[in-house]
């Protein structure tokens, strides 16, 4: 099979590895498509916390079909569509850098292992966040590709304890940022904020259902939200991972109000000066997805996803076939208004 690869930071390539085999309670999983996250990124720069382990195959947003299965898995069948198939730790002399950029991966089986135990080779708590959809879900391939980030997303509000009736200000319109400004409408809080980099992304909120959105270059983010919230907002959120966010939100929380900073940033220090702050203020950072939430939170993003009130498509700009994937990321680099999440499609 073909796999991209981070052979060292900055050095992206397609190799050819051995198709992955099951274990015991393990999946082979026919990749159907990955989106490109930035997270991915900050692994090829050599930015991510933690992550020194190179060369390395690439991609945590995947989703694919089941294609063999192991003989201890319970819920898993072929033909099942699958969230987030993974190559996990050392293969041959890659790492997985997560692996869903590669034509197969791996998903556990969560029942298999709750049998055999969790000493069961092979197995990692990635499981019980890979959930199969139910058959005849007329999720498309691409759009299956959403499913991470959309549960991700909303597994986060709930950790950070948004709730309705609360105000919020979004800081970063990528396609996270779009999320949490799309969740936060359909969870009841109000008024909704977007601060985006661009009057185009500013319209992408306005159309997710914002109910303000400002272009932070070219207007006063705290006059423009003080006219609406004069005591500030109950929550901030850093949607870009960006440590300069956390000090301008912090001067536009109401008391008790607190800054959530979803992701990593890519530095992993900053002066943190709070003054502006007020009196009781707290700081929550959520860096790494519980994969345990993700799977509880997928009931419901399929249920709106089934209603019509989430969209897949409003959050994707470029589909790119997996042949041309190197293109992708030089997308990614140009950082134009109008790009969303890209897809790459097998």
């Amino acid at each position: 099979m073909k796999a991209l690869i981070v052979e060292s930071p900055g050095k992206l390539a397609v190799k050819e590895l051995p198709i992955p085999k099951p274990g015991l309670c393990q999946a082979l999983v026919k990749m159907k498509s990955c989106g490109v996250c930035g997270t991915d990124m900050k692994i090829i720069h050599g930015e991510l916390k933690n992550f020194n382990t190179y060369p390395a195959i690439l991609g945590h947003e995947g989703f694919g079909e089941v294609v063999q299965l192991g003989p201890g898995c319970i819920s898993l069948h072929r033909g099942d569509r699958v969230v987030l198939p993974y190559i996990e730790g050392k293969y041959g002399e890659y790492y997985g850098g997560f692996g869903a950029f590669a034509e197969y991966a791996l998903v556990g089986d969560a029942e298999g292992y709750r049998l055999h135990g969790q000493g069961t080779p092979g197995f990692s708590l990635s499981a019980y966040g890979q959930t199969a959809l139910k058959p005849g879900d007329p999720l498309s391939d691409v759009d299956g590709a959403m499913l991470i980030t959309f549960r991700e997303v909303l597994s986060a509000m709930g950790r950070f304890g948004c709730v309705a009736n609360k105000s919020v200000a979004v800081f970063g319109m990528g396609p996270v940022g779009l999320c949490f400004v799309r969740y936060a409408k359909l969870l009841g809080l109000s008024p909704v904020i977007a601060v985006a980099n661009s009057d185009e992304k500013a319209q992408a909120a306005l159309s997710l259902g914002a109910d303000y959105a400002f272009n932070n270059k070219t207007q006063s983010i705290a006059m423009e939200l003080r006219a609406i919230c004069p005591n500030g907002v109950d929550f901030a959120i850093d949607a870009a991972g960006q440590p300069g966010i956390i000090g301008q939100a912090m001067g536009l929380l109401a008391d008790h109000g607190k800054v959530c900073v979803y992701g990593v940033p890519a530095s992993n220090e900053m002066h943190l000066d709070w003054g502006a702050a007020p009196y009781n203020w707290t700081l929550d950072f959520l860096q790494w997805p519980v994969k345990t939430d993700e799977a509880a939170a997928h009931s419901q993003v399929m249920a709106w996803i089934a209603l019509g009130v989430l969209n897949p498509a409003d959050f994707i700009s470029d589909v790119i076939p997996f042949e041309e994937v190197l293109d992708a990321f030089k997308i990614m680099e140009e950082h134009r208004p109008s790009r969303k999440k890209i897809v790459v499609r097998f």
